[in-house]
């Protein structure tokens, strides 16, 4: 009987230095991960402050009320899903995974040839109003559809995609 009351001793004193280490593991990667959400924040923020390079997105369209505007371009940065777009002399952001259309300062981009140069942190507080956001993935090309306001005009994009469904930007 004293060996079994031994056994069982020392097995509960190995389960609580499993628990422990279990737990210290747990809060070690708890801390680990809390870093490291830190410092990629820390990094957005820094990288949104400094103006990025926006490439002209080939073989896009873009329809103002079913019609092709006089002056247009569609420029893509490098996370995907953002898009920046010209109409005129206006420009728009477009956050496609949101589903937001912000109105930007054309003062705070830079023309260079086929690209702009834009930063981020420009974007606007708050978005324009865009009820009808539609996104749709039509064969070859990725459709992107709002309106602006709630009697607004509409505006489409048509981005190209290749064979594996990825847009070709």
């Amino acid at each position: 009987m004293g060996n079994d009351l031994e056994r069982v001793r020392v097995r509960r004193a190995n389960q609580v230095k499993h628990r422990c280490l279990a737990m210290s593991a747990v809060v070690a990667a708890l801390i680990l991960s809390g870093a490291v959400s830190f410092s990629i924040s820390a990094q957005s923020k820094a990288e949104g402050g400094k103006k990025s390079t926006w490439h002209s997105i080939e073989f896009g369209i873009v329809k103002f009320n079913d019609k092709a505007p006089n002056s247009w371009n569609i420029y893509h940065g490098e996370k995907k899903g953002l898009l920046l777009v010209r109409l005129w002399k206006r420009y728009l952001f477009v956050d496609v995974a949101e589903e937001e259309v912000y109105d930007i300062d054309p003062k705070a981009i830079t023309p260079q040839g086929d690209a702009v140069d834009w930063s981020l942190a420009a974007v606007p507080d708050k978005p324009i109003d865009t009820p009808d956001f539609k996104e749709r993935n039509v064969g070859m090309v990725d459709r992107i559809q709002f309106r602006l306001g709630k009697n607004g005009h509409l505006v489409e994009l048509q981005i190209p995609i290749g064979p594996t469904g990825k847009p070709l930007y």
